[in-house]
């Protein structure tokens, strides 16, 4: 029986905060009265992630494994992994829990209303980050999405929250079409979402702050180049919609 949620997880090195990701998904979601999916997708990672996931696949139910050998990418496995899942929604989410899956409840009135993509946001009003971002990052998001707005989403304030629901309607069309394997893949998903009509809802979100995190500037400026590939493969229809 198809589950009524897939939770996708893409890990690349997390063998310091799985587990606890894991733990936390599977207490908020044992107690609700809908079926669930949990998938795991390492991006080759190289520590002891895989080893960790397939030891709790024994304690925890309906958790799946994927496992790529060589790194490819977070775009590339959150595709992977949105066409491998079996759920009626699919959500992709951190492996550092910086959004609990607790958050998923603000969604469901939302899928009720119609819309078929709903999104996490750090970014409008209600949202709590715990810590704030670093001045340069704050600096930096806001800057990219200025422009991600200008040229592809108008309105969209937080394009790259790691915390998306799709239906699994539009999971299949968008990211069977889907070519972003990096950082702009979110903006990637989203502006073909828009093409193609579907409803998206922003939703505020908690958000915490892990120090650890691995991302680096640098990853804003892949992220910008993304853009411009996106903006012009769709100006150019490259995209066969």
């Amino acid at each position: 029986m198809k589950p009524f949620l897939s939770i996708i997880i893409p890990a690349y090195n997390e063998e310091k905060r799985i587990a606890a990701t894991l733990i936390d998904i599977d207490y908020h979601l044992a107690l609700k009265d809908y079926s669930y999916e949990i998938i795991v997708i390492s991006d080759g990672s190289t520590d002891a992630t895989v080893s960790i996931v397939k030891r709790f696949s024994h304690l925890i139910k309906n958790l799946y494994l994927i496992e790529n050998k060589e790194n490819h990418g977070k775009g590339f496995v959150v595709r992977q992994a949105m066409l491998y899942a079996k759920g009626q929604w699919r959500l992709f989410t951190d492996a550092d829990n910086s959004t609990s899956i607790d958050q998923f409840e603000k969604m469901l009135p939302y899928f009720k209303e119609g819309f078929e993509i709903v999104i996490g946001s750090r970014a409008i009003k209600g949202a709590k980050l715990m810590p704030a971002q670093p001045l340069i990052r704050r600096v930096l998001g806001r800057l990219s999405n200025l422009l991600i707005q200008i040229l592809l989403l108008p309105g969209i304030k937080d394009t790259q929250c790691g915390f998306k629901c799709f239906s699994d309607k539009a999971a299949k069309k968008i990211f069977s079409l889907a070519k972003i394997d990096r950082w702009g893949f979110d903006i990637e998903a989203l502006a073909l979402a828009k093409k193609m009509g579907y409803k998206i809802k922003e939703i505020p979100v908690v958000w915490k702050n892990d120090l650890r995190s691995t991302v680096s500037a640098s990853a804003y400026f892949s992220t910008l180049y993304d853009l411009w590939k996106i903006f012009w493969s769709l100006k150019k229809g490259k995209y066969p919609l």
